[in-house]
C-alpha cells in the first residue's frame, strides 16, 4: 500500500516541471484587475482625490492627493510589472497594502460578499428586472448575462490580497518572467 501511495505521489511530483504556470496564472489574472483599477483612477484624479478625502460622502483619508496618486500609480504600474514578471515580489507589497486599505475603508462595512444574495437584494433585483422589461431593451441589456446587485463586500479585495501574498512568497515563476531571467544571469545560487 505504501508503495502504491509513493508511486501516486511521484506522479503528482512530475507536475513540478510545469509549476511555473501557477504564478503565471496568478499574475495574468491580476493584470487586468489592477490595470482597470489604476487607470480608472488616473482618468479622473480630481474626483478620486475628492472621494479619498471627503469624510461625509467619501473615505475621509488623510493626505487624499498623496493616497489617491499612490493607489492609482501602484495599481497601474503594478499591472505592467506583473504582466512581464518584473519586481513581482516587490510590487506585491504595495499592492497588498492597497488591498488592505480598500478592504478596510471601502468594503468592510458591507461584510464579506461582493455580490449580494440576500432577500432584500433579491427583491431589488426583481424590481429592477421588472422595470427594465417594461421600460427598457431588456434583451439587449441582458444579452451578455444577468443583472446582479453589488454588495461591495471585502470578498474581491481579500481574494486579490491572497493572490498577491502568494506571489510575494513564491515570486513570478520560472521561464516566463523577467525576474527569473535576471536571477539566472545575475544572482549567485
Amino acid at each position: 500500500m505504501i508503495g502504491l501511495l509513493n508511486r501516486l505521489q511521484d506522479s503528482l511530483d512530475a507536475f513540478r516541471a510545469i509549476d511555473f504556470l501557477a504564478p503565471l496564472a496568478l499574475r495574468l489574472y491580476l493584470v487586468p484587475v489592477m490595470w482597470m483599477a489604476g487607470t480608472n483612477k488616473l482618468g479622473d484624479m480630481d474626483s478620486v482625490i475628492a472621494w479619498f478625502g471627503n469624510p461625509e460622502w467619501g473615505l475621509g483619508l488623510p493626505m487624499p492627493a498623496v493616497m489617491a496618486w499612490a493607489a492609482a500609480l501602484t495599481e497601474a504600474g503594478g499591472a505592467v510589472l506583473l504582466a512581464i514578471g518584473l519586481a513581482t515580489r516587490w510590487i506585491a507589497i504595495p499592492l497588498m497594502v492597497t488591498m488592505v486599505v480598500a478592504a478596510v475603508t471601502v468594503h468592510w462595512q458591507n461584510g464579506w460578499a461582493a455580490i449580494a444574495e440576500t432577500p432584500e437584494s433579491a427583491e431589488r433585483l426583481a424590481a429592477a428586472n421588472s422595470l427594465l422589461q417594461e421600460h427598457g431593451n431588456f434583451g439587449w441589456l441582458t444579452g451578455s448575462g444577468e443583472f446582479a446587485i453589488l454588495n461591495n463586500g471585502i470578498e474581491f479585495a481579500a481574494t486579490y490580497f491572497i493572490m498577491l501574498l502568494t506571489l510575494f512568497f513564491i515570486g513570478a515563476g520560472r521561464f516566463l518572467s523577467v525576474d527569473y531571467w535576471i536571477a539566472e544571469r545575475f544572482r549567485d545560487r
